[in-house]
């Protein structure tokens, strides 16, 4: 999700990377739940954070669709993010304790809060968002240990890929400017990476690349003139 703001007034003004020290450690977070709540449609889900809720829980991307999911536009793409509970507004997936019940597999956007990644020609780097945490008294953590993703250097590179494709399919469609092709990017979109199940034995990143490819390639049967 692109925002429209400078680091400096989100951030402390430092771009970390994964093995870099940042105030993020709160305890436990110790009964506070304020970032699962009131998050609107912020919380957007990649890929692999819907494989890893479908594995899971056991249930396709369609169960989840309505209750603890939802589709929204994010920057002229349909993409799903977690769905806030339309009485309370706090996520599908907090329970009556206050505590993530999907906390072992929860989405990268959670996992990082309250960082941010900040893109350029090189990749990404981590920033630590300012205005968003209300604990008090973080201390340092390294970043790699507080995200607590398996194989981070893959997992990163895969967010990279993800991102400048959604970038690129982004741009072809606004040279275009033909909403029957926006139509048909966001259907390919959701039916080839969040809609077909992905085979447990084949793991995740292949059969993620083999489709990117796939993904890549209607571009080509769509030049823009």
């Amino acid at each position: 999700m692109k925002r429209n703001v400078s680091l400096d007034e989100i951030s402390d003004g430092k771009l970390y990377t994964s093995n870099d020290l940042a105030k993020l450690e709160c305890g436990g977070c110790k009964g506070c739940s304020a970032c699962c709540r009131n998050m609107g449609n912020s919380i957007i889900l990649d890929p692999m954070d819907v494989w890893q809720l479908c594995e899971n829980l056991g249930k396709t991307f369609e169960m989840l669709l309505g209750r603890e999911l939802e589709l929204n536009v994010v920057d002229g793409i349909i993409l799903p993010n977690l769905k806030m509970d339309g009485n309370t507004n706090a996520c599908a997936f907090l329970n009556e304790q206050g505590r993530c019940a999907i906390h072992p597999f929860r989405p990268g956007f959670c996992r990082m809060f309250p960082l941010g990644r900040y893109y350029d020609m090189d990749g990404f780097k981590y920033f630590l968002q300012i205005h968003e945490c209300f604990r008090e008294n973080r201390t340092k953590v390294k970043i790699k240990k507080w995200l607590d993703i398996p194989d981070l250097k893959t997992y990163e590179a895969y967010i990279c890929a993800w991102h400048d494709y959604l970038m690129a399919a982004e741009e072809h469609i606004e040279k275009a400017g033909d909403e029957l092709l926006m139509k048909k990017t966001d259907m390919a979109i959701l039916e080839l990476f969040y809609m077909t199940p992905y085979t447990r034995e084949s793991g995740f990143y292949p059969q993620f690349y083999e489709r990117l490819e796939t993904a890549k390639n209607l571009f080509k049967k769509h030049p823009i003139p």
